[in-house]
């Protein structure tokens, strides 16, 4: 995958808008345990009392608590609350803060001043040790906790005794009840300050059940609000990811398409078409379908992790284990799963080529199978590569299967072991319920994170190996390239062909199919080549428009070699028939206009008049707006080879190559080809692949070829004379009376 990763380039303001978003989801996700904590210890348990800091109290509970401070303590609560003194008539104050504190009628109250947040958590800490002794005092019906204990008379008012006695004295016992709470969690105190506010709170006046809905409902209302924020988050990352996965497969199917596009025969040779379909379609969707997962889950995996390890940490490290043994699982089940799936994933991309190669080779040679009845043979064929690539893939999937069972028993093994240590620790008060609660939840967020990893990691391995296949098409480099400082043709060149010594090996053949080419075809000339099958009259022709490039020697086009100009401006000055004639898709006029869109209507009929295909086009009620099936289904070998011919003609280049392209017409059609050639390509230079003595007979220059070597330049009538293979061609095609015709 990495190798692709240049090719996200484009994506890169996307891809960084995702990880924003991502992270904006995973802090949304980690304040919700978070939020539900707080409903539960504050809210149902605490009455929605967040701190030590009350609303409002009795100022004789405020001198109280004053007298269980240290010096620092006692002038920071002064500081920062208010008395209001009782009684209150309607003049004195508003009738609201009677309704607001109904003790007001008939007691002094304090109430704490507008502060800063840092101000209250100083508060805080002052109040919160005062109140857990005074809820000790209580608890203990007047005893004052201190370590070793403290022998009170009974009936004694603790409060009393400590305000009769030295200020020395009463700080010492006073810092011995403090160092009690030491031994004290932080739990335990905030409960007895909760505990203590509540009693307060109802001795005031105040409505506990308004403070805990007020509180319920506001942490509530955040709580939603956060997770709107993150499920926004988590459409627009699903949006982006899609888009940017799109746009990642096009431009790659686009790249792939154009280095294609660019290979030679050579590079064909090392990728079959299946293979080529395969990776552009087949491999560029598993990357896409990969992308998308890599983006919205091992960003987002990574996040959570470690975000909800962090709050874990923070918050219970005492149960940190837990995790570390269900991540240590659950990595050594993916390392297990990673190394028995990867030669796999190889493998499914590679049988996946093979049933398509099976799947068109018979669909191409469909006829030919009817017609020997071999179509139960070809559905074993078919039937071997489809069981082959079903029986890795119910391997994969089994795989994948026992995943699921493993992570979630791992999963629930670890919800099992929180529950029930979690239980001992709030018996024992170290823990709140709700810590449990977001302890489970933040453990879930964790072990699901893992899941996403392992889920990648499952994917990861198909798609490396299919990043790995399209990579090996981007990289392959065409052996025909145009050169650096191309050489430009004279607009006055007529297409003079030479070969001078030209041998040609294809590439990783031990032996040379061509040996020592030399010859001069001239334009005005009809320059024909014959020779038996295998002899290399179709290879010495593609090495003019470089299908290949020659080995040895060199191919010059009026005096320049082929090599220095570009592959564009050569093959514009080469109209090439193929053996086998290729129609595409759309209509008879645009197939003839292929490789001259400008072409006019008139030079269109003319080009198919010339090629003797005019008759069968005018035939049909659509003319040449008929329809071409694709691959020419519709037409038929003869027809398609005129067509093919119509549309190099169209070209009106200064060299035609026609290679073996009269084979399917009649001898009648093919002289009538033959004398229309003879008239529109006048000027040009002809050269013909031919295997019948009649097509070439009339030619300037006949080329005799045999085992990849020239055995007779010349006329029919010399060669006849001089040369044996062209005459044991010749006679093994028409008879002596018809030769001298």
């Amino acid at each position: 995958m990495l190798k692709l990763v240049k090719y996200l380039k484009p994506f890169i303001l996307s891809i960084i808008l995702i990880f924003l978003l991502l992270f904006g989801q995973a802090q949304a996700d980690l304040a919700l345990p978070d939020f539900m904590s707080d409903i539960v210890n504050t809210g149902l348990q605490g009455g929605g009392i967040e701190d030590a800091v009350p609303l409002a109290l009795r100022a004789s509970e405020l001198d109280r608590l004053l007298l269980l401070m240290n010096e620092p303590d006692r002038a920071l609560v002064n500081a920062r609350f208010e008395r209001l003194e009782a009684p209150v008539s309607c003049g004195t104050l508003p009738d609201a803060l009677i309704i607001q504190y109904p003790i007001l009628a008939t007691q002094d109250i304090a109430r704490p001043l507008p502060m800063t947040a840092e101000e209250r958590s100083a508060l805080d800490a002052a109040l919160m040790p005062a109140m857990t002794i005074y809820q000790g005092i209580v608890m203990g019906k007047g005893s004052l906790p201190v370590s070793g204990g403290l022998p009170i008379p009974p009936g004694t008012d603790v409060f009393e005794m400590l305000q009769d006695m030295p200020a020395d004295a009463r700080e010492t016992l006073l810092s011995q009840a403090r160092a009690t709470l030491t031994g004290l969690s932080g739990t335990t105190m905030r409960q007895s300050s909760q505990a203590w506010q509540k009693a307060e709170y109802a001795q005031v006046g105040l409505d506990m059940g308004k403070i805990q809905n007020r509180y319920i409902l506001n942490t509530g209302g955040l709580m939603l609000l956060v997770a709107l924020l993150g499920a926004v988050c988590t459409i627009l990352v699903g949006f982006l990811s899609a888009r940017v996965a799109a746009g990642l497969a096009r431009n790659l199917r686009h790249q792939v398409f154009r280095r294609v596009e660019s290979f030679s025969n050579a590079e064909f040779d090392r990728f079959s078409t299946a293979s080529l379909i395969t990776r552009s379609s087949n491999d560029i969707q598993q990357i896409q379908m990969t992308l998308v997962i890599l983006m919205r889950m091992m960003f987002y995996a990574p996040i959570m992790a470690v975000g909800g390890i962090l709050k874990i940490v923070r918050s219970d490290i005492s149960m940190t284990w837990i995790i570390g043994v269900a991540i240590a699982l659950l990595m050594t089940m993916i390392l297990i799963l990673f190394t028995i799936a990867l030669p796999r994933f190889k493998k499914v991309q590679k049988l996946v080529d093979r049933l398509n190669l099976v799947t068109r080779e018979i669909l191409s040679g469909l006829p030919v199978i009817r017609a020997f009845n071999t179509e139960r043979h070809q559905e074993e064929k078919f039937d071997v590569a489809n069981r082959d690539l079903t029986a890795v893939n119910l391997f994969v999937s089994r795989l994948m299967v026992l995943m699921m069972p493993f992570m979630m028993l791992i999963m629930n093994g670890v919800t099992l072991v929180i529950v029930w240590v979690g239980a001992q620790r709030i018996d024992m008060e170290a823990m709140q319920v709700g810590d449990l609660f977001a302890f489970m939840q933040y453990s879930i967020q964790i072990i699901m994170s893992f899941l996403m990893f392992s889920f990648v990691f499952i994917l990861l391995p198909r798609a490396s190996v299919s990043a790995q296949r399209i990579d090996e098409v981007l990289t392959t480099e065409p052996e025909i390239r145009d050169p650096e400082t191309p050489v430009v043709f004279s607009p006055d060149g007529r297409g003079a062909i030479e070969f001078r010594q030209v041998g040609f090996r294809y590439p990783n053949a031990e032996e040379h199919v061509l040996h020592d080419i030399s010859f001069t075809a001239r334009p005005g000339e009809t320059t024909a080549f014959i020779g038996s099958t295998g002899s290399g009259k179709s290879t010495l022709v593609n090495l003019i428009p470089r299908f290949y490039d020659v080995t040895e020697g060199e191919i010059l086009i009026d005096g320049i070699d082929v090599r220095t100009v570009t592959q564009h401006d050569l093959r514009a000055r080469i109209g090439y028939v193929p053996q086998k004639g290729i129609l595409f898709t759309g209509d008879i006029a645009g197939n003839i206009r292929y490789g001259r869109p400008d072409a006019t209507d008139e030079a269109v009929r003319q080009a198919a008049m010339t090629a003797q295909a005019s008759g069968f086009i005018e035939a049909s009620e659509e003319g040449y707006g008929k329809i071409v099936a694709q691959g020419g289904a519709n037409v038929s070998g003869g027809q398609k080879q005129r067509l093919s011919i119509a549309r190099a003609l169209a070209l009106k280049p200064s060299i035609f190559i026609f290679d073996d392209s009269f084979s399917a017409l009649d001898f009648q059609t093919d002289a009538n080809l033959r004398r229309a050639l003879k008239q529109d390509t006048q000027d040009a230079t002809v050269l013909i692949v031919a295997q019948r003595i009649g097509t070439i007979r009339n030619a300037e220059q006949i080329i005799v070829l045999d085992q990849g070597r020239i055995t007779g330049i010349g006329t029919h009538d010399t060669l006849m004379r001089d040369c044996p293979v062209y005459q044991e061609i010749a006679y093994s095609q028409l008879s002596r009376e018809e030769l001298a015709v």
